[in-house]
């Protein structure tokens, strides 16, 4: 059986899955923190790019943070997560979502995807609660472990949300906070909503490749006054006063300096443009290869406006007549880069032992998805190149 598909032609040039789109007007704003000398983890860029982001979020408030991790951690602990507890999370998603509910002392409890649009299964969430967990003492318990659960963190995967409504009345039915791990999903929506507004705190990811990028960055939204200066707070080593250095519990360093606020605030007047290409460049793909048999996309909900952070594709490899990973191979021989999903966290040897609920779904996920060159200045006559490529790859393992 071959490992690849024979579509060998004229060398092209590369193309990579995602890289940033600095198009705008990034070295006008970098001149001025370089001119200024405001480089640092202070200046006029961090406190606009903070309410701009508010702004894209549908939230009141925004904290910048150095990463997209570290507005995890942050949240969940604004948000009371302790030592012991446990917090529900999507079990298909980069590992980073769990590492921070670690952070924290916390246990995540793994919850798996639906077959439709990929994204954490409401469904199989309210069932946990309503028939597995119990309140004891007016505290909710899972009985399994005995810990108290006391989050939920739903991950909007590949700029799809999850499904909010029912989502958001489970948490209120069972007193329980929601941090949202919006990493790859700024810009998305939920009936016409931004996602900030259907939690206690939303974060996002500004990763270089990200929708939009600081070069490396985060940032944490919400519509609480408390919890927004309580995080700004904790991100600053946890000053007490302004002009000593008093310290009065823990905090972090996960301020965002100036100049990656600067790139973020010129990445920010570009996002509407940006999402709507990526929706073009899904369409595209759609289009070309979904006539494909054993090949197919995820669905876009009626309740949603997807991002399509990256265009990602389902191969079922005997229906397709080629795995994913053969057709990635096939890609990377052409200068193509693609990626798959992430293996799911249930399989971590990192996480072993943490409680799954099921995880069928997300296994067939990472073993048949392929995500596909997505950056927003692809062209698309790349995209032809791209879809010709997979196209001829289908049936192979059938004829060999």
């Amino acid at each position: 059986m071959s490992t690849t598909c024979d579509t060998r032609s004229n060398v092209s040039p590369p193309i990579p899955v995602s890289v940033p789109c600095l198009g705008g007007n990034e070295w006008k704003y970098v001149r001025e923190c370089l001119d200024t000398g405001w480089v640092s983890s202070a200046g006029s860029f961090v406190e606009r790019f903070e309410k701009e982001v508010a702004v894209a979020a549908g939230s009141k408030f925004a904290v910048a943070t150095v990463n997209g991790t570290s507005a995890l951690h942050t949240a969940l602990l604004v948000c009371g997560v302790e030592p012991a507890d446990e917090v529900l999370v999507s079990g298909l998603t980069f590992i980073a979502s769990a590492n921070a509910i670690r952070y924290t002392g916390a246990v995540p409890v793994f919850v798996d995807a639906e077959p439709n649009y990929w994204q954490m299964d409401v469904e199989l969430l309210g069932d946990f609660l309503r028939r597995v967990c119990r309140s004891v003492n007016g505290t909710l318990k899972n009985p399994v472990s005995g810990r108290r659960v006391r989050a939920i963190m739903p991950v909007h995967l590949l700029g799809h949300p999850v499904d909010l409504e029912p989502l958001m009345q489970l948490a209120r039915e069972f007193d329980l906070k929601v941090v949202h791990d919006a990493a790859q999903s700024l810009g998305t929506r939920y009936n016409a909503k931004s996602l900030g507004e259907f939690a206690d705190v939303a974060c996002f990811s500004f990763n270089g490749n990200k929708t939009i990028t600081t070069g490396g960055g985060g940032a944490i939204a919400t519509n609480d006054r408390r919890l927004a200066e309580r995080a700004r707070y904790l991100t600053t080593q946890a000053k007490d006063a302004p002009d000593e250095y008093v310290h009065r519990s823990t905090g972090f360093n996960y301020r965002m300096p100036n100049v990656l606020a600067a790139i973020g605030c010129a990445q920010l007047e570009q996002l509407d443009q940006l999402v709507e290409r990526k929706r073009c460049i899904a369409a595209h793909y759609r289009r070309l290869l979904s006539c494909l048999t054993g090949c197919r996309f995820a669905g876009e909900s009626s309740s949603a406006r997807a991002t399509y952070w990256l265009s990602t594709v389902r191969m079922d490899p005997v229906q397709f007549g080629a795995s994913c990973r053969q057709v990635r191979a096939t890609l990377s021989e052409h200068g193509i880069s693609s990626r798959t999903l992430w293996e799911p966290l249930h399989r971590s040897e990192v996480f072993r032992g943490c409680q799954s609920l099921n995880g069928v779904v997300a296994e067939r996920l990472f073993d048949e998805c392929l995500s596909l060159p997505s950056t927003a200045t692809l062209e698309d006559n790349e995209l032809d190149r791209i879809c010709h490529i997979v196209s001829r790859c289908h049936g192979v393992s059938k004829a060999a």
